[in-house]
Formats: C-alpha cells, sequence, structure tokens
C-alpha cells in the first residue's frame, strides 16, 4: 500500500509551548499536491512526551452553528481530570485553557488560540484546566481527543464572563447554554485544584 505521508517525507508535528505549563500548540503541516493534501491529526508516538502515559479514550466532535456562541469553561475535577487536545475541523474558533491547579505559578491565567482549518493548529489541555471556545465562522466543528471518559458527576465549570479570569474573547456573546450561564462565579477565596 502506497503511504503518502511516508512518500512525501511528512515533517512531524511542531509542538509550541505557551506561558502556561502542559498547554501546548501542535501544528501539523499538510501535503498538498494536484489531488488534494494529507495532514496527520494525531499520533501517538509522536506526542509521547505530551502524553507521558496517557491513552486516548474518547473522541468528540461538537458542531456550533451561530457566530459568538460559547461552549465552556469545562474541566473534570479529579479523579476523572482529563487532558484534551482540541483541532478545529471546519470554521474558525477562539479557544481557550484556563490553569485551575492548585500552586501553579499561572493560577487563574488563561491561553486563547484561534483554532481554524487553515492555521492547522490543535490545542493541547492538561487536567487541572477549564476549557472553551467562542465560535468565530459559522458553522464551526471541532474534534476533541480525551484521556478520560465523560464523567457527569465530576463535571465543573466557569463562567465564560469571571472577572477574576478577565477573558478577551472577540465577539459579542451571541448564545449560551443554561447549563454554562448556571456556573457560579469564582471567589476571592477559590484555592484551585489537585492535580
Amino acid at each position: 500500500m502506497h503511504n503518502i505521508a511516508a512518500a512525501s517525507g511528512l515533517v512531524d508535528l511542531n509542538v509550541i509551548p505557551t506561558a502556561i505549563q502542559g498547554v501546548n500548540i501542535v501544528v501539523s503541516k499538510p501535503v498538498v499536491e494536484p489531488r488534494g493534501s494529507f495532514i496527520r491529526l494525531f499520533c501517538e508516538e509522536e506526542l509521547s512526551s505530551l502524553l507521558d502515559g496517557r491513552k486516548i479514550v474518547q473522541i468528540n466532535r461538537s458542531l456550533t452553528c451561530k457566530p459568538g456562541a460559547i461552549r465552556g469553561l469545562h474541566y473534570q475535577h479529579p479523579p476523572h481530570a482529563e487532558m484534551k487536545m482540541v483541532r478545529c475541523l471546519k470554521g474558525r474558533v477562539w479557544d481557550v485553557a484556563v490553569d485551575l491547579r492548585r500552586g501553579s505559578p499561572t493560577f487563574l491565567h488563561y491561553h486563547a488560540q484561534e483554532l481554524s482549518v487553515e492555521n492547522n493548529e490543535m490545542m493541547i489541555i492538561p487536567e487541572g484546566c477549564a476549557h472553551g471556545f467562542q465560535i468565530l465562522e459559522a458553522d464551526s466543528e471541532l474534534l476533541y481527543l480525551h484521556t478520560a471518559a465523560y464523567a457527569p458527576d465530576a463535571e465543573g465549570g466557569l463562567r465564560y464572563d469571571d472577572l477574576l479570569l478577565s477573558i478577551n474573547w472577540p465577539l459579542p456573546v451571541s448564545e449560551l447554554s443554561s447549563r454554562d450561564q448556571s456556573h457560579s462565579l469564582l471567589s476571592e477565596h477559590f484555592q484551585g485544584l489537585d492535580t
């Protein structure tokens, strides 16, 4: 069988660290040829240093239709805490990771990154960080790879507009689920999550 990746000399997935430890951006380089293109979305071997023994146990896809809509900010409490790998399959999103880890030097800081089909970037969100995103283009789709299964009793969330986070969302908010509206605001006494 012909392997287009091997034949084209596909380069490794390029990992770019952010200011928040464990939050990384992975950039894939597509191979473009007359028939179309090929891109590697995930490789356990190439990302083994980030996975550090974790396994992908669940893969989810979301479709959000209206620009300005926000999903999140979501996380799971230990022992169901998870690493997420998030990639945009269609459209454009403003993807956000918030550090909630107790004792972290970047506690309550966030990293935001535009993810799109064009930039071929994937955000890695480690355990102890909340994740959310805003749709920048209609009918945007995300692919999520998770290292833990969804556990409804362990889910947690933050308000997108929490003043302690001061997240700079690029668009006015057009839609928000009742679940995401119901998250409590953080208190000054919030000490963070143990991971």
